[in-house]
């Protein structure tokens, strides 16, 4: 039998393996410097100097040589474009950066939202493909992963929601005519060799994590209520609440509440995360905006946090160009 789709394959060093691609950004210099720019400037996509965005890693520990390289390499990458006045230079997300950005954080505002009532179909992907087609076999496995859907037996992959178009395209590409899919319902045999279908998931895996990120978090809690974190460290634990959170729409396939078991910590977990990045938003703002506008020597009002509400609703301005 199939083993789960569980916590090792998605995100590896949950288990100590070796990173694979569907890691999520984490406390990496260039993983900072992302998520701090995002956090600040992707409504607006405002201008920062080099400077600022060295002192704001600073704060992290990176040292100033790391966080010039990891911004030129995310300029590099496409995810910053520069701008240069004398000796001087500034960046800011690029265009495409910003929407893939702010798609991303609709995602993980979207964590812990309960989905519509599940109809009780199955979207069921049966494939066969020979040994020498190991290179289609992958890409279709990791079109169905990056879609949550999970192996039930070998060859046989499944998920709770209807295929989107663009899944659709993407298996028959991949499959060229070896793959078959169907919406059916599951008939139980009332026996002890009836697997039940949520079990190709690894829950318990899932659910550890969840309650791994509420047990760290929430004894910030009160110290957030009573105005107790500020500065710095406010943008530090806003940051780094951010890094963590933003891995569960990769690591949990939101499956519906009616094939979850009962007190599923997901909802409690995106309250703390909610209480988290807002409750720190004022002072985190203030802190960032205080750094930029002591290298710019100006008031940086263009310097903008947003909520996770704001992340949902994945509004932000134009930049011009």
């Amino acid at each position: 039998m199939v083993r789960p789709f569980d916590l090792e394959e998605i995100v590896p060093e949950a288990a100590g393996g070796p990173p694979g691609r569907r890691r999520p950004p984490g406390n990496s210099a260039q993983g900072l410097a992302a998520t701090l720019i995002a956090d600040y400037t992707a409504r607006t996509t405002a201008w920062l100097p080099s400077a600022a965005i060295v002192a704001l890693l600073g704060e992290f520990g990176v040292t100033s040589g790391a966080a010039r390289t990891s911004i030129s390499r995310l300029a590099r990458r496409g995810v910053l474009e520069g701008s240069r006045d004398g000796r001087y230079s500034s960046y800011r997300l690029t265009r495409d950066a910003a929407t893939d950005l702010s798609n991303g954080g609709t995602a993980i505002a979207a964590t812990g939202v309960d989905s519509d009532p599940w109809d009780g179909f199955w979207t069921i992907v049966i494939f066969s493909m020979p040994e020498q087609e190991s290179t289609r076999r992958r890409a279709l496995r990791e079109h169905l992963r990056w879609n949550g859907y999970a192996p039930l037996y070998d060859g046989v992959w499944i998920s709770p929601y209807p295929m989107s178009p663009q899944l659709r395209a993407q298996v028959a590409a991949a499959a060229l005519g070896a793959v078959t899919v169907f919406r059916a319902q599951r008939v139980d045999l009332e026996a002890d060799a009836d697997r039940r279908p949520v079990d190709a998931w690894d829950l318990p895996g899932i659910a550890k994590e969840y309650e791994a990120f509420i047990d760290r978090w929430t004894p910030l809690l009160s110290r957030i209520s009573a105005g107790a974190v500020r500065g710095a460290a406010a943008v530090r634990a806003r940051t780094e609440v951010m890094n963590l959170y933003r891995r569960f729409p990769v690591l949990d396939p939101m499956l519906p509440i009616d094939l979850l078991p009962p007190d599923w910590p997901r909802r409690r977990a995106q309250e703390v995360f909610v209480a988290i990045y807002d409750g720190l938003l004022e002072p985190a703002q203030e802190h960032v905006r205080g750094v930029v506008s002591r290298v710019a020597g100006r008031p940086c009002p263009e310097v903008q946090a947003h909520t996770v509400a704001q992340m949902a609703a994945g509004t932000r301005d134009e930049p011009d160009h």
